[in-house]
């Protein structure tokens, strides 16, 4: 008796998959069933770096960055050393006039009177501590338009630096610095591969990313390494990083938004995206948690 067409037609369809796509298809429904249950949108994006491989929820979607527009400047600030039009060892002196308000080490010494710190120390505390007195330096030195540059040059068209921190009027007029979850992920592992700038230049990069302490960070065991950067506004969360477990690291980026404060989907996504990682590690292709 022949099958009809629509019965081979599935049945190929569930051939093609294997055990671990069909993990990640569990996965993927368990993110969409966190949304719908949470208030506000939600996007992130997935890859595996031991693999490859990718995937998203509403990836390709605009969200605004918060402080993880700071992987940019990252980016673009150690560009610079690397063309020798900067030198992290310099000293500059920040004046009481250049603060702007938010988190930041820096700022808050500069409270006591002008400040003089290494560019290195800007650059550190602009991601360390969300530091927003050294984001605009940051901002400045490099250029914004500079900054939008070198995100096209490397194939992110959606990543804008639009505004500088803590700006309301440019916010009120939508001027957000706005990516995308597949941007934000892809751009960290072209820290992680060593490509962003160079191989040292990501060295100091992920060094530095390293230092935050967030979601990402609760979410995953003490041993494991996260190198990250968070993100906050009213109503937004968000975060990007990359988890190093060990034989099976992961890039991921978490974006929330219309939420409701002090609502945070970061770490509760951390933590299914780290079991979903933790499962493919402990055993093999066949999902034979015996065996390594």
């Amino acid at each position: 008796m022949r099958l009809p067409y629509f019965a081979l037609f599935f049945s190929s369809i569930l051939a093609g998959q294997s055990v671990s796509d069909l993990l990640t298809a569990k996965l993927r429904q368990g993110v969409a069933t966190y949304e719908a249950k949470m208030e506000g949108v939600l996007g992130i994006a997935v890859i595996d770096l031991k693999t490859g491989e990718q995937w998203s929820h509403n990836g390709s979607t605009l969200f605004p960055q918060a402080s993880a527009i700071k992987i940019p400047i990252l980016i673009e600030m150690f560009r610079l050393r690397e063309q020798g039009q900067l030198r992290f060892e310099d000293s500059v002196t920040l004046q009481p006039g250049e603060l702007v308000g938010g988190s930041g080490v820096l700022q808050n010494r500069l409270k006591n009177g002008p400040l003089t710190v290494t560019i290195e120390e800007i650059v550190r505390e602009m991601i360390a501590s969300s530091d927003n007195t050294a984001t605009n330096w940051c901002i400045r030195k490099a250029g914004m338009a500079n900054i939008n540059h070198t995100m096209s040059k490397l194939g992110f068209l959606e990543t804008r630096l639009q505004r500088v921190m803590i700006d309301q009027a440019a916010a009120s007029r939508n001027e957000e610095n706005i990516s995308t979850p597949i941007e934000m992920a892809r751009m960290a592992k072209l820290i992680f591969d060593g490509k962003a700038v160079s191989p040292k230049a990501s060295e100091g990069m992920i060094a530095m990313m390293k230092l935050v302490k967030a979601d990402m960070r609760k979410a995953v065991p003490a041993q494991i390494e996260v190198a990250s950067k968070v993100g906050e506004l009213t109503g937004v969360r968000t975060e990007t990083g990359i988890i190093y477990l060990e034989g099976r690291p992961f890039v991921l980026a978490v974006m929330g938004t219309y939420l409701k404060e002090p609502f945070s989907p970061v770490e509760d996504i951390t933590r299914m995206v780290f079991s979903h990682f933790s499962k493919l590690k402990q055993g093999n292709t066949y999902g034979n948690l015996g065996v390594r």
